[in-house]
C-alpha cells in the first residue's frame, strides 16, 4: 500500500503543484493558526498554547492547561481541532510528500530506493490525527483528567513531531542533492 502512495505522491509532484500547496501552508501556518490561536487565547481571557504545539507534557500539565483555557477557550480549541486541525494536516502532508518526491526525482535514480522516503509525511499526518483526536476527546471530557488518554495523545504528538522532522530533514537532503544534480531530472 504504501508503494502505491509512493508512486501516487511521484506522479502528483509537479512543480505547479507544489507552489500551490506551498502557498497554502504558508497561508495555514502564517495566517490561519496564529488568528485561531489568537481567538483561542482571546476566548480563554490569558496567553494559552494549544498542546498540540507541544513535543512532550505530563497528564498534569495537560489538564492544567486545558483547565487553564476556561470553558469559553475549551470551546473554542474544540473547534479548531475538528475544523483546522483537519484540513492543516491534509496540506502539509500533502505538501512535503510532493516536494520531497520533486527533489528526490532530482536528487536520485528513479529505482533508488530514496525514492520511497516520500510517504514519510503521512507519518505526521496520522499521528498529528491521531493527537487531535486524543485533544478533543481530553478537552470534552473535562473536568474528567484521564491520565492514560493524556499519555496516550502526548504519545501522538511525539511521534508527530519526530515525522515532521524527519520529513524536514529530507526535504535538505533532497535539495542538497537535486542542487549537486543541477535540478536535473535523473532516470
Amino acid at each position: 500500500m504504501l508503494n502505491k502512495i509512493s508512486e501516487k505522491f511521484h506522479a502528483w509532484a509537479k512543480g505547479w503543484r507544489v507552489i500551490i500547496l506551498f502557498i497554502a501552508d504558508a497561508l495555514m501556518m502564517g495566517y490561519i493558526m496564529p488568528i485561531a490561536g489568537g481567538i483561542m487565547a482571546l476566548a480563554a481571557n490569558n496567553s494559552v498554547m494549544p498542546l498540540d504545539l507541544m513535543f512532550f507534557y505530563t497528564p498534569e500539565r495537560a489538564f492544567a492547561m486545558i483547565e487553564k483555557y476556561g470553558e469559553a477557550g475549551r470551546a473554542i480549541y474544540w473547534k479548531i481541532e475538528l475544523t483546522a486541525g483537519i484540513i492543516y494536516p491534509i496540506i502539509y502532508t500533502l505538501f512535503y510528500a510532493l516536494l520531497i518526491s520533486w527533489l528526490f526525482q532530482r536528487a536520485f535514480k528513479s529505482d533508488s530506493q530514496m525514492q520511497k522516503w516520500n510517504v514519510m509525511p503521512m507519518g505526521a499526518w496520522l499521528f498529528d490525527l491521531l493527537e487531535n483526536v486524543g485533544t478533543v476527546s481530553m478537552v470534552s471530557m473535562y473536568p474528567a483528567q484521564p491520565s492514560i488518554l493524556a499519555w496516550i495523545t502526548m504519545f501522538f504528538g511525539t511521534l508527530k513531531w519526530v515525522f515532521a522532522f524527519i520529513s524536514i530533514g529530507l526535504v535538505l537532503v533532497g535539495l542538497i542533492r537535486a542542487a549537486l544534480n543541477g535540478f536535473r531530472k535523473q532516470t
